[in-house]
């Protein structure tokens, strides 16, 4: 596309094709009194059989905003963070943050805005500042450091001191920065494992993958408990690649790390949260695992048992402890409850924790003829506890396992399990994301999806003693 004409002596404009047939409106803004860099206003524009006129009403509109702002009296207020009360100076206003663009909307027939590589983000409306809230530069005051350190923090970069830095951060936290725009972001989607279990890590990349591909964004991945054990901070990594938002699986992460996120306008959704996310502000995706836990123990209560043991994953586990209070509740609304001699705690939901858990219950005189586990895994391994205590599985045993991973299909007898819908859940957190990086308001924050009760060989009528 052509270069558009001048407006004044310091404005111009230009609209380029993206691969996606959308176009894409930039307009220079003159120089940046902080970073000593150029500033640019874009926008984008749908692909359709009227863009390019949008495109030029754009452009248009674009030059005349930047020609108002070139004519705008060098004491006009642009908003800050008053500080203290009467006779305490304001902060003077930002000048290191790019200003946003607003979206245009869609022509009518043409297609819906569309994620590129060359996009790089959703081309939804992105974030203003509005009067009132903190600005780079007064962070930057108050913390006692240049603005380009604050954007350093901001992005992940090193080049600053660690109790600069944590500073810069707490201050960012306390006064509830949010930058206005983080640039072109990486286009791409992150998922943050903690510990990737390959059995899971896969069904949830599918998901993300299912959303992210159809809108021509990467997916990458990283595992947070690694980089702890090496003394890494994941969130910050995270800033430096810039994606275009953040799904954090299994994860249990600080009010900090959140902040940090939310300051340098990353979108983050949590995927089946280990505990109640901080703030509650935190959009999560997660399944129905207090219903799973109640249909497997009314699932063996159906088939006769009474003598049912519970294995559990760490019940600090949000997931953990909403399946155990499931079937404790169905065995408490039977009649029969759960002794503490029936239930035993895993330290992870692992195959050791099935093997040696199981291997503890069925020492019991008398030994239960079914029990409910945390996980597959831990199902899996009472499925050897089993085979080492001379126990037919289902004949003198029922196993219950939770999550429904491919390998339960496999097992002799394949394994009565609930299913985790993971990458129905993986597909839905990613959508939540592309609704925050397009800054736009989610229907709700607390997502829920249903498990189902698969049975199979593993669970039979209670043996007749």
């Amino acid at each position: 596309m052509s270069n558009g004409s001048r407006r004044g002596r310091r404005a111009r404009g230009e609209i380029e094709q993206l691969p996606s047939g959308s176009l894409r409106v930039r307009v220079y803004a003159g120089i940046d009194p902080v970073s000593k860099r150029r500033r640019y206003l874009t926008e984008t524009v749908p692909a359709g059989p009227v863009a390019a006129r949008h495109a030029e009403a754009v452009r248009s509109r674009l030059l005349d905003q930047v020609r108002r702002q070139h004519e705008r009296p060098p004491s006009a207020p642009t908003g800050g963070l008053v500080h203290g009360g009467p006779g305490t100076p304001t902060a003077p206003p930002a000048t290191g943050v790019r200003p946003a663009a607003a979206t245009v909307p869609a022509a009518p027939g043409s297609p819906a805005p569309t994620v590129s590589p060359a996009a790089g983000a959703p081309t939804g409306g992105r974030r203003r500042s509005r009067r009132g809230e903190p600005t780079l530069t007064t962070i930057a005051l108050l913390a006692d450091v240049s603005a380009p350190t604050v954007s350093k923090v901001l992005n992940g970069r090193t080049g600053v001191a660690a109790e600069t830095r944590a500073r810069v951060e707490s201050l960012l936290r306390e006064h509830g920065y949010r930058r206005p725009e983080l640039g072109t972001p990486n286009a791409s989607i992150e998922v943050v494992f903690y510990g990737m279990q390959s059995n899971l890590a896969v069904l949830i990349m599918q998901g993300v993958q299912q959303v992210a591909g159809a809108h021509r964004l990467a997916v990458g991945f990283t595992d947070a408990r690694r980089q702890v054990s090496e003394g890494r901070f994941w969130a910050r990594d995270l800033l430096a690649r810039r994606p275009t938002g953040v799904i954090a699986v299994h994860l249990g992460f600080t009010s900090e790390q959140h902040a940090l996120l939310a300051a340098s306008a990353i979108p983050l959704v949590v995927l089946d949260p280990t505990g109640e996310p901080p703030l509650h502000a935190v959009p999560s995706v997660a399944t129905t695992n207090w219903s799973g836990g109640f249909e497997a123990a009314r699932h063996l209560l159906d088939l006769g048992h009474r003598q049912i043991g519970v294995i559990s994953g760490p019940t600090e586990r949000l997931c953990a402890k909403a399946r155990l209070d499931g079937a404790r509740a169905a065995l408490e609304a039977a009649g029969v409850g759960l002794p503490a001699r029936r239930l035993r705690f895993g330290h992870w939901f692992s195959f050791e924790d099935g093997l040696n858990l199981g291997q503890e219950l069925l020492r019991q005189n008398p030994a239960p003829t079914a029990i409910v586990c945390g996980n597959d895994l831990q199902a899996l391994g009472v499925y050897e506890a089993a085979r080492l205590a001379g126990r037919r599985i289902p004949q003198d045993l029922s196993v219950v396992g939770f999550d429904d991973i491919p390998y339960t299909m496999f097992c002799g007898p394949p394994m009565t399990s609930v299913r985790q819908p993971l990458t129905e859940m993986a597909a839905a957190a990613t959508r939540m994301v592309l609704t925050l990086a397009a800054n736009e308001s989610l229907a709700q924050t607390r997502v829920e999806l249903a498990t189902t009760l698969v049975v199979r060989g593993s669970t039979a009528v209670a043996p007749q003693h």
